[in-house]
């Protein structure tokens, strides 16, 4: 083995280490925008990982409908891509903030799962809407129609995976494959002629929602097969589809002994 020169040998140990720190110090100021580790407090010695993006009108995604939808690209920052899976032992939180609309789409999204289509989605989204009297929290499966019509709307499954099986929700109708219990009261629809609408309004169904609803009730009634039922409010009796005619349901009035106290 031949002998190393010691000061070649130490010249180079030194040429390396400070390439090597030089790197270290350039990605730092590179990263250090994006990647950030602030503090707990003013007291505290704790610190929590901040990743930032930039702002930036120019990314092409934002040229994309299902990117640029619902924010402004010149206060909104580019998405932030983890190439890998997220995995955490605690949980995922989405929290309100002073820039809603710019940080969620319009203030109202806090999850959304594309299908391959990279269209289509999953979305679940809080306080849209107040209805009676209380804020809103929604889950359904849009599709790439981009309206708010049935048709922009496909069916979202709860309970399995297996077809004709678990509970179908869609935008106004809901297919139960399994039975249902109830520990309540059931009550039917109330109808009369002043929810009904036969032709199907020209308007979006979001900011014309009360008529767009009659004419749903009209659809399903006229479309309902045998077993269909709903209270008729205007005459104050039960009927009920039966071999493809509606016909009246029979009551009687409770027993002299029967007596509820509500």
């Amino acid at each position: 083995m031949k002998h190393v020169n010691t000061p070649v040998l130490l010249i180079v140990c030194i040429l390396t280490a400070m390439f090597t720190s030089l790197q270290t110090t350039v990605t730092a100021q590179t990263l250090s925008p994006y990647i950030q580790t602030v503090p707990s407090s003013a007291q505290g010695i704790g610190k929590r990982l901040v990743l930032t993006s930039d702002i930036d009108t120019t990314w092409a995604k934002w040229k994309e409908r299902g990117y640029n939808f619902g924010f402004n690209s010149k206060v909104t920052p580019m998405y932030t891509t983890v190439d890998g899976i997220l995995s955490t032992p605690y949980m995922i939180q989405v929290r309100g903030n002073e820039q809603e609309k710019n940080r969620k789409r319009w203030g109202f999204h806090v999850f959304e799962g594309y299908a391959s289509d990279d269209k289509s989605r999953i979305t679940m989204l809080v306080n849209k809407h107040i209805e009676l009297g209380r804020p809103v929290a929604e889950t359904y499966y849009y599709s790439t129609v981009y309206n708010h019509s049935e048709s922009a709307y496909n069916w979202f499954r709860i309970g399995s995976d297996v077809r004709q099986h678990s509970f179908l929700f869609g935008r106004d109708k809901a297919v139960f494959y399994g039975s249902l219990k109830l520990s309540n009261a059931f009550t039917l629809g109330n109808i009369g002629k002043e929810d009904l609408l036969e032709k199907e309004p020209t308007q979006d169904a979001e900011t014309n929602y009360e008529e767009d609803a009659k004419h749903v009730n009209f659809k399903e009634l006229k479309g309902g097969g045998n077993g269909t039922m709903f209270y008729d409010k205007d005459r104050n009796m039960v009927v009920i589809k039966v071999d493809g005619q509606w016909m009246k349901m029979s009551v009687e009035p409770l027993p002299k002994d029967v007596k509820y106290d509500f």
